[in-house]
């Protein structure tokens, strides 16, 4: 996965070193984490927050002291964001002022503040999660205002696209809402778009962290509960 992602960047003109793997172990036990540990990945996204967890604890407890660092990029319903602020390092998934302040409010006390990515319904999926663009600006000043969080970047999920040329113009959508709210002093550093069928669109527009599962694990073959998009 690697070198695929190295190429990606070498054909996108990129330092390689600019975008990020976050390996999507959602529906894999602990043993495929600790696999991917040994070789060198330490960034993992759940989607299922339950499931998360229960892997989170796990980690915990064999590798203690490891620096794992965890995504939730999955929906998030107000009787989940204990759970979410309690144990995730990073949550990208944030499209509702309403949550954003349940996990700022929950964060523990001792705890560094929780990274956040707002979610962005970029080309207006009518099945997507995700804030519409024109109230992006609004929700991020919000965001940006609450104390237990720090507003990182946006995260996106479009409807699947037959080319890879279409696939860039819709992640260049993004990169434009992106370089707009740093034009207004936001100070992003994060752009989390591109999956494993679409890496190297999201690449060539800009994005700065690839969200991967399959390339990294294998086909699953069970998904517990529905996400905003499996194929990641």
């Amino acid at each position: 996965m690697n070198e695929r992602l190295a190429r990606a960047c070498a054909l996108a003109g990129r330092d390689a070193r600019t975008v990020a793997l976050l390996a999507v172990s959602k529906t894999f036990g602990p043993d495929a984490v600790q696999q991917a540990l040994a070789a060198g990945q330490r960034a993992f996204g759940e989607n299922y927050i339950q499931e998360g967890v229960e892997k989170i604890l796990a980690l915990r407890a064999s590798r203690p002291g490891a620096a794992i660092e965890w995504h939730c990029i999955g929906p998030i319903q107000s009787n989940k964001t204990r759970l979410v602020a309690a144990h995730f390092d990073w949550v990208q998934s944030v499209d509702r002022i309403k949550i954003a302040q349940r996990l700022s409010e929950q964060r523990p006390a001792g705890m560094a503040p929780l990274q956040v990515c707002l979610q962005v319904n970029v080309d207006g999926g009518p099945t997507k999660s995700g804030v519409a663009p024109a109230e992006l600006p609004a929700l991020a000043e919000a965001v940006a205002l609450l104390p237990q969080l720090r507003l990182r970047g946006l995260m996106c999920i479009p409807e699947p696209a037959a080319s890879f040329e279409a696939q860039r113009v819709v992640f260049l959508q993004a990169r434009t809402l992106f370089d707009a709210l740093n034009a207004r002093g936001f100070g992003l550093d994060t752009l989390s778009m591109g999956m494993s069928d679409d890496l190297e669109a999201a690449v060539a527009a800009g994005s700065t962290m690839v969200r991967v599962g399959r390339a990294v694990f294998g086909s699953r073959t069970a998904l517990p509960e529905p996400s905003n998009r499996s194929s990641v």
